[in-house]
């Protein structure tokens, strides 16, 4: 292989050239790469905060116009569904579990030297608690005088199971005495318990004399059912006016990922720039080489060298840069995925999993790819010298 062996030899002659047009293919496969995995970290990261609500139908009063009722009445949407509406809603879900939820804040104090905050509170029956929430110590709690608190509640506010917490300004609302921690749910469409309590409706009702409430959620036993759930529940509720807002959890889950990747998409584009700039390099710097060597060139087709010979001379030395320059990029595109994971997500687990080392795949591929593609036409035009021109250059 000594054309191969003159490739090396000419890249190593040319050393400073060489390694600046490396530097230009390190920089895209870094960029395309660090990006790559950047967005599939942010796709994972949101998955996982969502993994709980996936199963989900959500159905919230519709914010606008007037309503009239359900086949009859009239009235004004008051922001609330009623339990009548609620019934309707899990007829119209069956046989999947519909859970009514109270939602509102106040303020609460968690013993003398702890300085009070103001935190949402969840009403929901005892019953349906279980089907909802998964609680990481404790029990579920069943008496009005028990709640459940979020695991970052608890964590910020030193609570444990026993801990007492004074709700209302001045302690109107009464005492709660902890029952249970709520397993972490990270980003939730239907309760966001993570900083919050958990309270029966008994108590609810009785603390703010309210018997409506402020969302159903829907969990759906087959993911499939979901859009047929989300159609029944709208046909029951929307006969007339626009009454609820229904949601599928997943299929905003779907949107969410989709915009993610159209993120990830236009960021990795713009590496793929840089990367074809640094192309537009090994071509500049393939044409000065044949240039320089045209003489060279000469005296080789002359003593017998084929033109593919040649031409695969200068191939190898496009492949050379590519190579190298990818793989460099490839290595550090881990420490650069390993940086911005830690700055922008505050974590790294989703760094060394199948779907973002591929991100390094492509990006060392596309590298090599780009090297050989623009180092192609400089190779031909080498081959194609008219080899009596060439032992003629000066």
């Amino acid at each position: 292989m000594i054309f191969w062996e003159i490739a090396k030899r000419n890249t190593k002659i040319h050393l400073l050239r060489s390694t600046l047009a490396m530097l230009g293919i390190v920089i895209g496969v870094v960029a395309i790469a660090t990006m790559g995995i950047l967005g599939n970290s942010m796709v994972l990261a949101v998955s996982d905060s969502l993994r709980t609500v996936g199963d989900s139908v959500i159905v919230t009063p519709h914010a606008g116009g007037s309503s009239h009722g359900f086949g009859g009445g009239g009235g004004t949407t008051s922001l609330k569904i009623t339990d009548q509406q609620f019934q309707q809603i899990k007829r119209a879900s069956a046989p999947n579990v519909a859970i009514p939820v109270l939602q509102t804040s106040d303020r609460m104090e968690f013993g003398v030297g702890q300085d009070d905050i103001v935190a949402a509170i969840y009403g929901m029956n005892p019953d349906d608690v279980p089907d909802l929430l998964t609680l990481t110590a404790g029990s579920y709690s069943r008496a009005a005088s028990g709640c459940l608190v979020g695991a970052q509640f608890a964590e910020d506010n030193h609570l444990n199971v026993g801990s007492r917490i004074t709700v209302g300004t001045d302690g109107d609302k009464g005492t709660l005495r902890v029952t249970g921690i709520i397993e972490e749910r990270g980003m939730a469409f239907d309760v966001s318990t993570d900083s919050a309590i958990v309270v029966t409706k008994d108590w609810f009702d009785a603390a703010y004399n309210r018997d409506d409430y402020d969302k159903v959620v829907v969990k759906v036993k087959n993911l499939d059912d979901l859009p047929g759930v989300k159609t029944a529940i709208e046909k029951q509720m929307n006969k007339r006016d626009k009454v609820v807002d229904v949601m599928d959890t997943r299929k905003t889950m779907e949107t969410i990922f989709q915009t993610f990747g159209q993120i990830t998409t236009f960021v990795s584009a713009i590496g793929g720039i840089s990367m074809i700039v640094a192309g537009v390099s090994i071509l500049n710097i393939m044409m000065m080489s044949v240039t320089e060597r045209i003489k060279e060139i000469g005296i080789m087709r002359s003593i017998g060298a084929q033109r593919r010979e040649v031409m695969s001379m200068f191939i190898y030395e496009a492949l050379i840069l590519g190579i190298v320059g990818s793989l460099i990029g490839g290595v550090l595109s881990l420490l650069g995925g390993y940086a911005v994971s830690s700055l922008l997500l505050q974590t790294t687990k989703y760094l060394f999993v199948p779907s973002s080392l591929v991100s390094i795949v492509y990006g060392v591929s596309f590298g090599i790819v780009v090297s050989l593609v623009c180092g192609f036409y400089p190779a031909w035009r080498a081959a194609n010298l008219n080899p009596i021109d060439a032992l003629r250059h000066e």
